[in-house]
């Protein structure tokens, strides 16, 4: 199968049951997307497939043939600069997937896709970032930091 990964294309011959996460970690040595649950529930492991955020986790690599993948390792959004001037990490186990999921979190609300507490308004609320961030966790808690973060880095 084929594979573009932050813009490089590999070829890899995997067993059928191998998900994209360990085929980024144990083939193609990407260990950014970090396996935390192993089953979808932290966000650990969050990647961009063609711009949209996955758990990486929970997806058969084998079924993204020809798939743009973006990892930690591809990223370049201002939301990294901010994750740092606002101390967005503690331990920084989570961080790569709370940066890729805020990107894609981002690019959502580009598009006008609307959340749970959306309210319909051109602003992104921290209710708003919270709720759209939701399916990443942090066991050390810097959630506090992380939604200015996020915030200033959508330009609000």
């Amino acid at each position: 199968m084929d594979l573009v990964v932050n813009g490089v294309e590999h070829s890899l011959d995997l067993d059928p049951r191998t998900t994209l996460l360990d085929a980024l970690r144990e083939h193609l040595g990407l260990t950014g997307a970090k396996k935390g649950c192993d089953h979808g529930q932290c966000g650990a492991c969050t990647v961009l497939l063609n711009g949209r955020r996955v758990n990486s986790c929970l997806i058969l690599a084998v079924t993204l043939d020809g798939t743009e993948v973006t990892t930690i390792e591809g990223v370049d959004h201002p939301v990294q600069e901010k994750f740092l001037e606002h101390d967005g990490f503690q331990c920084g186990y989570c961080t790569p997937g709370q940066i890729c999921s805020a990107v894609g979190m981002l690019d959502e609300v580009a598009k006008g896709w609307p959340s749970a507490v959306s309210t319909g308004e051109d602003h992104l609320s921290d209710a708003d970032i919270k709720e759209r961030m939701s399916g990443n966790l942090c066991r050390c808690g810097a959630y506090p930091n992380m939604v200015p973060a996020i915030r200033e880095a959508a330009g609000r």
